[in-house]
C-alpha cells in the first residue's frame, strides 16, 4: 500500500472520531482515573506491609489504609467498568454510522450496480469490515492516550522516590514501541491480503448456497466442496501467517517489559540489601514497575487492531467510492396530481466496460429509443435476449440515467426528479417477485405500510389472492420464508399484485409476469393486469403472446434500437421480427 493510500485510509478511520468523541472522552478519562488510583494503591498496600511486616505494628493501627485499598479497589472496578462500556458504546456509534452510510450507498449505486458484484464481497464489507473497524475507535484510540497518560503519571511518582528505578524506566519504555512498530510493520500488508480473502471466501461460499440446488443437480457439489475447502485453507494460513507476527511482536514486548521489570527488582534488591534504600519507597516502586508496563503491552495488542481497521478501511473506502451514475442534486419537483404521460425522446444508454476494477471501454445498449406511456394504456416491449428491454426498464425506474437524450414526466425531465419521489408512484412485478422473510400482510403492505383494512381487502380481490390467502395456516399473518419460501410461482405471482393494487401507482412495469406459471394461474394474473391496466401506465416486457396480444403498442427491439411497432395484428401479418420473437408463422391474421 503506497503512503498516499494509507495516508487516505487514516484520514477516513479519523473523519469518524466526531460520532463518538463523547464515549470516548469519558473512556480516556475514566482509564486516566484507574490509573492515578493505580498509583495510591500501590503505596497503600506499601503502607500496609512496611507497618505489619517491617515496623511489626498491631493490625488495627493499618485499618484505615486498608479501608483506602478497599474504597481504591472498588473506584478503579467503577471506573474500569465504565470505561469499558463507553468504549464499546463509541465503536458501536461508529460501526452503525458506517454500515448506514454503506446502506446508502449502496441503494443509490442500486440494482444496476449490485447485479455486477458479489453478494458476499458485499456482505462482507457491510458487517466484516465495519464490525473491525469498531475495535479500532473501542481499543485503539482510548489505549493511545493511555499509553502516555499513565507511565508519565508513575514516573511522576517515581523519579522523587527512586531516581535510579526511574532511569531504568525511561530508557527501556521506548524500546518497546520502537519494536512494535519495527515488527508490526510488516502486518499491514499481511492484513489486507487477509481482508482480500475473507471477501473471496464470503462471496465463493454465498454462490456455492445459492446454487446448491444447481451444484446437486449436475453432480458438482463435490467438485464445489473441495474448492472451498481450498479457499478456507487459503485463508487459514493466511489467518496464521497473521498470528504468526502478531505473536512475535509480543514475544518482543513481553520480553523488553520482564527484563526492565527484572532490572528494576535487582536494582531496588541491591539497594535494599545495603540500605541505600528504604523498603516503603523501594516496594512501591516495584509495585508500580509492572503497570508501568502494561499500557505499553496493551498498546501493542491495539496496534493490531489498527492495522485490521486500516485493512477493513480499505474495502469500505473502495465501496463508498464507487461513483454514482444518477446525480444526487435532483431538485425537481412531481405534479400532486396522477402522472398522465411519460415519453422517451430519443434516449441512448452506454454501459462501461470495466475490468480490474478500472473502466477499460464502452458497451452501446440503446440508441435512439422514442415512445410514450400513457393512464389507461398498455405498452408491450419485445426482443430477442440483449436487445436492450431490461435497460429501457432500468431507465423507467430511475436506477439509470440517459447518456443521449430524455426522459420526461408530464413534461418534467426524469434526470431532474428526486429518485425517491419518483420510485414512490412505480410498482414493479418482475419475472420472480421477491417476498422477504415475515407475515403475509407485511409483504403486501410493503409501500403502503399505512393501508386501511378496506384498502388492503381490495387489493386482495383486485388480484384474486382471497381464497389463497384464505387457505393458508393463519391467512394474513401466515409467516413464510426468504424469497416467499413454501408458496408456489403462482401464489407469489397474486401476493406481489395485491402489493402493487395497494401501491396504487401510476406507472407499473411487468417483466415477464405470466412466464414459468401454468396456463389457470397466468389466466388468473392476466385477469388482473387487465384491471390494473386501466388505472395506470403501463409497460410490459414480455415473450409470451398472451401477455402483449391485447396492448395498445408493442415496440420491438433489436440491438437497441427500436425496429417495429403497432398493434399485434398488424405485426403479426407482416412476419418480420415480431413474427420472429413470438414464434409465429408468417402472414398471421389474428
Amino acid at each position: 500500500m503506497s503512503r498516499a493510500d494509507r495516508t487516505k485510509l487514516e484520514g477516513f478511520l479519523r473523519g469518524k472520531v466526531p460520532l463518538a468523541r463523547v464515549p470516548l472522552t469519558v473512556a480516556i478519562a475514566c482509564g486516566a482515573i484507574s490509573g492515578l488510583t493505580l498509583i495510591v494503591q500501590a503505596w497503600l498496600l506499601a503502607r500496609v506491609v512496611d507497618a505489619v511486616v517491617i515496623h511489626g505494628l498491631a493490625r488495627d493501627t493499618v485499618w484505615p489504609w486498608l479501608w483506602g485499598l478497599l474504597a481504591v479497589f472498588i473506584l478503579r472496578t467503577i471506573t474500569t467498568t465504565i470505561g469499558d462500556a463507553v468504549a464499546f458504546e463509541a465503536g458501536a456509534r461508529v460501526v452503525l454510522a458506517v454500515r448506514g452510510a454503506l446502506q446508502t450507498h449502496i441503494f443509490a449505486l442500486g440494482p444496476s450496480w449490485t447485479r455486477r458484484q458479489r453478494t458476499g464481497d458485499v456482505t462482507s464489507t457491510v458487517f466484516d469490515a465495519a464490525e473491525s473497524i469498531g475495535r479500532y475507535y473501542a481499543g485503539y484510540l482510548p489505549q493511545r492516550v493511555l499509553v502516555a497518560f499513565i507511565p508519565i503519571a508513575i514516573l511522576a511518582f517515581v523519579v522523587p522516590t527512586d531516581w535510579v528505578s526511574a532511569i531504568i524506566l525511561c530508557v527501556s519504555a521506548p524500546l518497546i514501541p520502537l519494536f512494535m512498530v519495527l515488527i508490526g510493520r510488516g502486518t499491514e500488508a499481511l492484513n489486507q491480503a487477509q481482508w482480500r480473502k475473507l471477501a473471496h471466501l464470503a462471496a465463493h461460499l454465498f454462490d456455492a448456497i445459492e446454487g446448491l440446488t444447481t451444484l446437486k443437480l449436475f453432480n458438482a457439489s463435490r467438485a464445489e466442496t473441495a474448492s472451498i475447502a481450498q479457499t478456507s485453507n487459503a485463508y487459514r494460513t493466511s489467518t496464521m501467517e497473521v498470528l504468526r507476527v502478531a505473536f512475535l511482536s509480543s514475544l518482543a514486548l513481553e520480553f523488553f517489559a520482564t527484563v526492565s521489570i527484572a532490572m528494576v527488582a535487582v536494582y531496588i534488591g541491591f539497594r535494599l540489601y545495603y540500605r541505600e534504600l528504604h523498603f516503603l519507597p523501594g516496594f512501591a516502586v516495584l509495585l508500580l514497575a509492572p503497570e508501568f508496563y502494561r499500557p505499553l503491552r496493551a498498546m501493542g495488542t491495539q496496534y493490531h487492531a489498527r492495522m485490521e481497521a486500516v485493512g477493513a478501511a480499505d474495502a469500505i473506502v473502495a465501496l463508498l467510492d464507487t461513483p454514482v451514475r444518477l446525480s444526487s442534486d435532483r431538485r425537481g419537483s412531481l405534479p400532486a396530481a396522477p402522472i398522465r404521460h411519460i415519453r422517451f425522446e430519443q434516449v441512448g444508454f452506454t454501459y462501461d466496460v470495466e475490468q480490474g476494477g478500472q473502466v477499460s471501454g464502452a458497451r452501446p445498449a440503446l440508441e435512439g429509443i422514442d415512445f410514450a406511456l400513457a393512464r389507461g394504456r398498455r405498452v408491450a416491449l419485445v426482443g430477442p435476449s440483449g436487445a436492450g428491454k431490461t435497460t429501457v426498464s432500468q431507465l423507467l425506474l430511475g436506477f439509470l440515467t440517459p447518456t443521449r437524450g430524455r426522459i420526461t414526466v408530464d413534461g418534467h425531465d426524469l434526470a431532474t426528479l428526486p429518485a425517491a419521489a419518483w420510485q414512490s408512484r412505480i410498482a414493479w412485478l418482475p419475472q420472480r417477485p421477491t417476498l422477504f422473510h415475515g407475515t403475509v400482510l407485511d409483504n403486501i403492505r410493503l409501500g403502503r405500510a399505512d393501508a386501511d383494512p378496506a384498502r388492503l381487502r381490495d387489493a386482495i380481490e383486485q388480484a384474486e389472492a382471497t381464497s389463497l390467502i384464505d387457505g393458508l395456516p393463519h391467512g394474513l399473518d401466515t409467516m413464510i420464508g426468504e424469497r416467499g419460501q413454501g408458496l408456489s410461482g403462482g401464489e407469489i405471482q397474486r401476493i406481489a399484485l395485491a402489493r402493487i393494487f395497494l401501491a396504487d401507482a401510476d406507472l407499473v412495469v411487468l417483466d415477464e409476469p405470466g412466464a414459468a406459471l401454468d396456463h389457470e394461474t397466468a389466466a388468473v394474473v392476466a385477469r388482473s393486469i387487465d384491471r390494473l391496466s386501466s388505472r395506470c401506465a403501463m409497460l410490459v416486457i414480455a415473450h409470451r403472446l398472451d401477455a402483449v396480444r391485447d396492448a395498445h403498442e408493442i415496440i420491438v427491439l433489436r440491438h437497441g434500437t427500436i425496429v417495429e411497432r403497432g398493434r399485434h395484428r398488424d405485426l403479426a401479418a407482416r412476419g418480420t421480427t415480431y413474427a420472429s420473437v413470438m414464434g409465429l408463422p408468417v402472414g398471421l391474421d389474428a
